[in-house]
């Protein structure tokens, strides 16, 4: 039986990538094991975004390279490159990284086992260029009944809805890596995520790279125009969103990866009604300057963004709101800076991250004039966590005295409906609490991000000498 290890980098979207092709592995009847010294085939599900997610994932390439080459029961291994550097790289990475044995794209999650098994046929035996496997354009989008294994915890996963994106934005290189935009059927969707709430999933993830934009691109596939819209093509996210809020079971909805081009009163309605959806919001901004998000190609401008917000708050009472900007774009001045910072501080984002600009190759941003040296980034980006970090001070304080309703994660430590997986605060709670199940919690004190809900007799002050100890 051949075992494989898989190493998944990047971001939700390419872990639900991982868990399909572990899917397929299994299915195929190969062993996945954690271990990557002790399988027959290492594959690296690489990132591709910016270029630090560039430099993670080679350095993990070579390290796999590495450690087989100082083993000799393990100099055989095959080594598979797969993901977004795979495919955005296709026609330079086999003459460059001959440690590799194969490279395959995002069409070929499914087709891993196969690819495995061709690589032992061929037995490549004294090294030959690395094989690539990888299709021009990136077209597959997975269905409800996709094998998969689930690499988070039980009780939450990430659901993809869609794939790719249309958006010009002009410092993004994803449209090139994963196509344009494809969207799942409504039924796909719910049969996927009523079989996960009966599996005793607690929290759905809903992700693609503009969630927002679900179902909008199968509008105009109808053979004459005046024929009803399918319910299960061509709907928008609020169709989604109240068809989910149906399924029976205590769970969440979480969305994230909002575009705030595609925002409509009827989707904040929606949120609003729809007891099951969290209250938070995912919705990167990048910028409220006009100049820069004119220069990004963001198809909106401060005015709309700032009633945007405005009209989300108004109509979703309680809603968390997350964004992300960026900082040091080419031709950012320090009056761009000015005004995002009163932004922040005007708004008050109850999430909020910051990246400093990546001059990627292939985008158009990359060609600009202007491009800002990479100390003032550095010096912008804390200029705004700083910002950040007094106002989510703040909001943790609004919320003493409050009893929340929170996801046990693991022991001790739990997320409220303003915390998604991995990028947002924790609540930290009775150890007791079981994990994987909701809890209801009072809030008795804070410490930077996170939230204390400590057991009488436990003060913060204990937990953050306790914290800073380890």
């Amino acid at each position: 039986m051949i075992t494989v290890s898989l190493i998944s980098l990047g971001c939700a979207k390419n872990l639900v990538d991982s868990e399909i092709m572990v899917g397929h592995l299994h299915r195929a009847g190969m062993r996945v094991i954690p271990e990557a010294d002790k399988a027959d085939v290492v594959i690296v599900n690489t990132c591709s975004f910016i270029d630090s997610s560039k430099e993670e994932s080679i350095g993990q390439i070579l390290e796999v390279h590495e450690r087989r080459g100082l083993r000799k029961s393990r100099r055989g291994q095959k080594l598979i490159v797969a993901g977004c550097m795979s495919q955005r790289f296709s026609k330079d990475l086999p003459g460059s990284m001959p440690e590799v044995d194969a490279f395959i794209g995002l069409d070929q999650i499914t087709q891993v086992a196969p690819i495995i098994e061709e690589l032992y046929a061929s037995d490549r035996g004294a090294r030959a260029a690395p094989a690539s496997f990888v299709t021009p354009r990136s077209t597959f989008i997975p269905d409800y009944d996709t094998p998969r294994f689930r690499l988070t915890p039980a009780h939450y996963a990430y659901v993809k809805i869609a794939e790719g994106c249309n958006h010009p934005c002009t410092f993004c290189i994803i449209p090139q890596i994963r196509g344009r935009h494809r969207s799942r059927a409504v039924a796909s969707v719910v049969a996927e995520v009523r079989q996960l709430v009966s599996e005793g999933v607690k929290e759905v993830n809903l992700i693609s790279q503009d969630t927002t934009f679900f179902g909008m691109d199968t509008w105009d596939e109808r053979p004459n125009p005046r024929t009803p819209v399918d319910s299960s093509r061509g709907a928008a996210l609020t169709t989604l969103l109240r068809e989910l809020n149906a399924i029976d079971g205590d769970f969440w909805v979480r969305i994230l990866y909002t575009h705030p081009a595609h925002w409509s009163d009827e989707l904040i309605a929606a949120i609003a009604e729809c007891a099951k959806v969290a209250r938070y919001v995912d919705m990167p901004l990048q910028h409220i300057s006009d100049r820069m998000l004119s220069a990004m190609q963001r198809e909106t401008g401060g005015a709309y963004i700032r009633d945007l917000v405005r009209r989300i708050r108004a109509g979703i009472p309680g809603i968390a709101l997350r964004t992300t900007f960026i900082v040091g774009f080419p031709g950012e001045t320090e009056a761009d800076v000015d005004e995002l910072c009163e932004f922040v501080r005007e708004t008050k984002f109850e999430r909020l991250g910051v990246f400093r600009y990546s001059r990627e190759e292939g985008t158009r941003a990359a060609k600009m004039k202007g491009q800002v040296p990479a100390r003032e980034k550095e010096r912008r980006w804390h200029r705004l966590m700083a910002l950040q970090k007094k106002i989510a001070s703040a909001v943790s304080a609004r919320s003493v005295g409050k009893t929340l309703k929170v996801l046990v994660d693991e022991t001790g430590v739990a997320r409220g409906e303003a915390d998604a997986p991995d990028i947002d605060g924790r609540v930290y709670v009775p150890r007791e609490l079981p994990v994987g199940s909701f809890a209801s919690v009072t809030i008795n004190g804070h410490h930077e991000y996170d939230l204390l809900a400590l057991p009488t007799g436990e003060s913060p002050a204990e937990f953050k000498a306790a914290k800073q100890a380890q």
